[in-house]
């Protein structure tokens, strides 16, 4: 009797701490959390007026980059563009599209030719940009974001 009173006496001091909740802190819940996010993707996609009715993530993405290639193409085709040479040019375009729903270029990747042909091309671009509805900014986990978009534009000018 003597040691099973001594076994309870020492399972009762020691047996405390299975039965104690251990609490988490809020910044640990909060970086568990954020390690689950994919930071890459978001769940809606930037949209023009026009694309509001796209109901699938990949028509919502296919409207977006439509509206813009077809705004800057249907731009450039009403200049006036005069060049010495042919120009033939794949123009890496590479934007941001801001919470408030503005749309800024953010780097123009061209061949030295198409610079010396077009000297005035990225702001050309920027004036195309200006002529495109209204844009309401991509959606992550119920929240307006940020989001930047490299858009490939093939240029060609006899």
């Amino acid at each position: 009797m003597k040691y099973f009173s001594v076994a309870i006496l020492f399972y009762s001091f020691f047996s405390c701490q299975y039965y104690e909740k251990k609490k988490l802190d809020s910044n640990t819940i909060l970086m568990e959390e954020l390690k689950t996010f994919n930071w890459n993707e978001v769940d809606r996609y930037p949209s023009f007026e026009n694309c509001v009715d796209a109901i699938d993530f990949q028509d919502s993405k296919q409207c977006f980059e439509t509206t813009i290639t077809t705004q800057i193409s249907d731009y450039l085709s009403a200049q006036n563009l005069i060049v010495s040479q042919t120009v033939s040019d794949t123009i890496q375009i590479n934007f941001l599209v801001l919470k408030s729903g503005e749309i800024k270029i953010t780097q123009l990747q061209v061949q030295e030719l198409t610079k010396q042909q077009i000297p005035g091309l990225d702001s050309l671009l920027n004036y195309s940009l200006k002529g495109l509805p209204k844009l309401y900014p991509a959606i992550k986990r119920s929240q307006q974001v940020q989001t930047a978009f490299q858009l490939p534009l093939v240029l060609k000018v006899k």
